[in-house]
C-alpha cells in the first residue's frame, strides 16, 4: 500500500468564504435584486447571532422567481480562494480524501467540486418548479449539526478514525464540524470561530499545509 495513502487524513472544507472567496447566496441575490438584505443576514448568521437554518430560509425566500439558468451565471462569477487549487492538488497527490460540505447550494458546489476532482459533496438543494426557483430549500437544511454528521459519516465510510480528520471553515455554521474533527482550522474566520478552533489561519488556503496535521 502507498505509505501516503496509509497515513491519509480526511480533509473536509466549507465552500463559501473558504474554498471560494464569496457567498453563493449573495451572488444569487445579486440577480434577484436582494443582495444588500441577503448580505446583512449572512453576516449575522456567520457571526452566530441568528440561527443558520432560519437565516438561510429568509435569504432563499428572496430568490423566488429566478430562472435555473442563474446557476450557470453564478458559476461564472465564482472565484476560488488563493491557494485552493494548490491545496487540493497536494492532498490528492498524497492520496488523501477531500470533501466539501456547505450551507450553500449543491447546484453550484457540485460543478465546482468536479472541476477540482472532488467527488464528496454535501450541500443544500434549492426547490425548482417550472424552471424557476420557488424561494424554498428542497429537503433538510445543511446546518452546523449536519456538517459535523457528514464529516463523521465520511470518515466511517472511508474506514478512518476521527483522529485522522481535519475540518476547515470560516463561519458559525462550521463550529460543530471543527469541533468534531481531530483538527479544526478556522480560515479567514469570524472571531467566534477563530476563538473556538484548534488553530486559525489567514491569507492563502494552502497555508494550512504548514500545520502539524499535514506534516506527519
Amino acid at each position: 500500500m502507498d505509505t501516503r495513502t496509509a497515513a491519509a487524513r480526511l480533509v473536509v472544507m466549507d465552500v463559501d468564504s473558504t474554498l471560494i472567496t464569496g457567498e453563493v447566496v449573495e451572488m444569487l441575490a445579486g440577480h434577484a435584486g436582494s443582495r444588500p438584505l441577503v448580505a446583512q443576514i449572512t453576516e449575522r448568521a456567520m457571526r452566530g447571532e441568528i440561527d443558520f437554518a432560519q437565516s438561510l430560509r429568509e435569504r432563499v425566500a428572496t430568490l423566488a422567481g429566478l430562472p435555473v439558468s442563474v446557476f450557470e451565471d453564478v458559476l461564472a462569477e465564482v472565484e476560488l480562494t488563493p491557494g485552493a487549487v494548490e491545496l487540493v492538488a497536494e492532498l490528492q497527490g498524497r492520496g488523501w480524501p477531500v470533501g466539501l460540505v456547505s450551507g450553500g447550494f449543491v447546484e453550484v458546489a457540485r460543478p465546482l467540486a468536479a472541476r477540482l476532482g472532488i467527488t464528496r459533496v454535501h450541500a443544500n438543494r434549492l426547490e425548482v418548479r417550472d424552471g424557476h426557483l420557488t424561494g424554498r430549500v428542497d429537503g433538510p437544511v445543511v446546518d452546523r449539526a449536519a456538517k459535523a454528521a457528514t464529516l463523521t459519516a465520511w470518515a466511517l465510510e472511508l474506514g478512518l478514525p476521527m483522529s485522522r480528520t481535519v475540518a476547515i471553515g470560516d463561519g458559525a455554521n462550521d463550529l460543530d464540524m471543527l469541533a468534531a474533527a481531530d483538527t479544526g482550522i478556522a480560515f479567514n474566520a469570524k472571531p467566534v470561530v477563530a476563538q473556538a478552533a484548534d488553530v486559525a489561519v489567514a491569507g492563502r488556503l494552502d497555508a494550512v499545509l504548514a500545520l502539524a496535521p499535514f506534516a506527519d
